[in-house]
């Protein structure tokens, strides 16, 4: 797929088919996060990639909005260590949202589907996955082929009028 066709299909699944994810695939998902750009280059998160069926189905309950993930052929924990450095944690979570970017990407440049989630419960999510203490567990990504259709582009977002969203020179109010 193109880069601008990946981005135009991309979209939240949260239906998947029972089909397995290529391991070659799924590392190619989460290198595209490993090669995100990191802040200072420090690299501080690190993924956990979950393909256990009884991995994924208690990783649906760590939070309201995690239930696909049950559904899911794997799912990517991003993980940081815990700062009380309020310019650390904004740095983290800027890279996460980057290293998240690239793996929703990456995904749907393979026909890949991904819905991703918050954590809620921290404890269970580290006893789950084996995180230890001292880290947070800020999102899982579900990945899987979508079950009810391919990823294509999409003709009509539901967004903003592009021309209201961007603003040359100076904002102007509409």
């Amino acid at each position: 797929m193109e880069t601008w066709d990946a981005l135009a299909s991309r979209r939240n699944v949260r239906q998947y088919s029972p089909d397995p994810i290529p391991d070659a695939d799924l590392g190619r998902i989460v290198e595209a996060g490993w090669r995100a750009p990191s802040a200072s280059n420090r690299q501080h998160r690190d993924f956990v990639v979950v393909t256990d069926r009884e991995q994924l189905q208690r990783l649906a309950t760590v939070w309201r909005g995690a239930q696909h993930i049950a559904g899911a052929a794997a799912a990517i924990a991003l993980v940081v260590p815990d700062t009380d450095d309020e310019r650390t944690r904004l740095i983290d979570q800027f890279d996460l949202g980057q290293a998240t970017f690239a793996i929703l990407v990456a995904a749907a440049d393979l026909g890949i589907g991904t819905g991703h989630s918050s954590v809620g419960d921290q404890d269970e999510a580290r006893a789950i996955l084996g995180v230890p203490a001292g880290h947070t567990i800020w999102y899982l990504i579900g990945v899987g082929y979508p079950a009810d259709r391919p990823l294509r582009p999409i003709a009509k977002l539901d967004r903003r009028p592009v021309e209201e969203v961007v603003h040359h020179g100076r904002w102007r109010s509409r």
